[in-house]
């Protein structure tokens, strides 16, 4: 006789499978497709703040090339720029021009914002991935340490570490690298001093990525040289990401200690470090991932100050010298890649996260 008949009960006739939603559609397929709905129209508010910005502040050819040539030639500058037409056809031209990757060139030196993009961003890729490694080999840890000896002494010592790396301005925080470090002939500057002197000055390098293309060339004192420069400025920077993920670990592995399937392991005796490790810290981890893509657009604001300290030349740097000479069309260009960059970033993060946490696709 069949269990529903002894309980009086009938079994369920949906064939509905679990894992599809009521429309027969898996959740995490329609969960990447109302993401990816919802990031167009995030990109295309964000592209359009930035053209309403620059366009508030006034004539961006006036302002850059402003008394360096006479008015006659500034008006023909203007009308070979569309900046003299009306403001929709101009809003139409920036957006179309987007679509095609087409960012314009600058005012001052006449250089592809794209160009800027291929050079300059690798350097602040590269630095993002220096600064997040340090995040991670500081925050993660510490805050597993934080969680395991809650409210106690080093629970408090680096609560508090957390806040004061958090709180700091970056480039305070840089100022102090360089005079602490400065006088034991630590490099304190740029991306590399030994170029030079290697005869890489007039080298094509391969991926713009300095490190990468000081491998590809072999020479053991130039990868030293390379990394000894990213030393501090990712330092600088991942410490501030570093105090977020010491105290978003510390928080969720606390809540995970004190969760019901925790408490059972502990009860089958298992081992403290292994309840730890195994069980309570995987699940802590997931939304330290879902934070990094919140991370990424506070690394690229804090890359602009830390770049700037550092003379590191990448997007934040350069950002920081086209404000200096007053060319919008530039600091348009390069904010406007900011914005794409992250968004996409967040996509991708949310995506990520999706496939590890399979609340998050309902």
């Amino acid at each position: 006789m069949a269990i529903a008949e002894v309980l009086g009960t009938e079994e369920p006739t949906d064939p509905q499978p679990e894992h599809r939603t009521k429309g027969g559609m898996p959740p995490l397929l329609r969960y990447l497709i109302v993401r990816v709905a919802l990031v167009i129209p995030m990109i295309w508010i964000l592209v359009t703040l930035v053209f309403l910005l620059m366009r508030v502040i006034g004539d961006p050819i006036t302002a850059a090339l402003g008394g360096r040539l006479s008015p006659d030639q500034i008006e023909a500058r203007k009308t070979a720029a569309g900046l003299n037409g009306p403001i929709l056809g101009q809003y139409w031209d920036y957006l179309s021009g987007i679509l095609r990757f087409d960012f314009g060139h600058t005012l001052t030196d006449n250089r592809s914002i794209t160009d800027i993009f291929v050079v300059n961003g690798a350097a602040t890729l590269e630095l993002a991935f220096w600064s997040l490694l340090v995040a991670f080999l500081i925050g993660i840890p510490l805050g597993r340490l934080a969680a395991r000896y809650r409210d106690r002494a080093p629970d408090v010592v680096l609560r508090l570490f957390s806040i004061v790396v958090y709180a700091a301005p970056v480039f305070f925080l840089g100022l102090l690298f360089k005079l602490a470090f400065s006088p034991f002939g630590w490099p304190v500057a740029g991306r590399s001093s030994i170029a030079t002197e290697l005869g890489l000055a007039n080298v094509q390098p391969k991926t713009n990525i300095m490190i990468l293309d000081a491998i590809l060339w072999g020479d053991q004192s130039y990868i030293w040289d390379v990394l000894q420069h990213a030393v501090l400025p990712a330092l600088t920077l991942g410490l501030l990401t570093g105090g977020v993920f010491l105290r978003l670990v510390r928080i969720n592995l606390i809540g995970t200690l004190n969760s019901d399937y925790v408490t059972a392991a502990r009860a089958r005796g298992v081992p403290e470090r292994r309840v730890v490790g195994k069980h309570a810290f995987r699940n802590a981890l997931v939304p330290v991932v879902t934070v990094m893509g919140m991370q990424i657009a506070m690394l690229l604001g804090g890359a602009v100050l830390t770049e700037t300290t550092f003379e590191w030349q990448g997007l934040g740097y350069t950002l920081a010298q086209y404000l200096i000479k007053r060319d919008f069309v530039a600091v348009q260009g390069i904010v406007t890649l900011f914005a794409l960059v992250v968004s996409i970033a967040s996509l991708l993060i949310d995506v990520i996260v999706a496939f590890v946490d399979p609340r998050v696709r309902f």
